[in-house]
């Protein structure tokens, strides 16, 4: 039904964030109109599933989000409580990085004559060195700088976005 808000408690919630829920429902929660306490209500389904206490600020990515640390700055953290440092610093300057930039270290991902050449690519996996979750992969020509995906400006998003100062 078009201009339809789909509101989601927090156990629907926590069913889309685990893949519980079928596909049919997945695809009219992405297609509906969200109800405006979707983030606040996303933030407390991921908060309840730390074992560390830091408030969730913006969640990165299924297993990094940025947190509020004891001393008041805001850091990239790991589902493990892992701590990569200010948020506005690339985090996988931090991570463990396994580099596939041989033809045998590619054939394991693509075996045959699919395989990447390595004088062209390499494939950058990054793991968190305190859980060892992959936390991201880049495919990139061999050389290229590691990149941030993105550094958001949290203040702008908060103020403009949700309407409230930034916790």
């Amino acid at each position: 039904m078009a201009g339809h808000i789909v509101e989601l408690d927090e156990a629907a919630l926590g069913q889309l964030i685990d893949g519980n829920l079928p596909w049919d429902d997945v695809h009219h929660i992405q297609s509906s109109y969200k109800d405006p306490k979707r983030f606040d209500t996303y933030v407390k389904v991921l908060q309840s599933r730390m074992a560390w206490k830091n408030p969730i600020v913006l969640p990165l990515s299924p297993y990094l989000s940025i947190v509020k640390s004891d001393s008041g700055i805001y850091v990239v953290k790991c589902v493990c409580g892992q701590d990569f440092g200010d948020y506005r610093r690339n985090w996988k300057l931090s991570a463990l990085i396994n580099v596939r930039d041989t033809e045998e270290k590619l054939q394991e991902l693509w075996p045959g004559p699919r395989c990447p050449d390595p004088e062209k690519n390499e494939v950058r996996e990054f793991y968190c060195p305190g859980c060892g979750l992959q936390l991201e992969v880049d495919a990139v020509p061999p050389g290229y700088p590691i990149l941030a995906n993105f550094t958001p400006n949290l203040e702008a998003f908060y103020r403009d976005w949700l309407g409230r100062a930034l916790p």
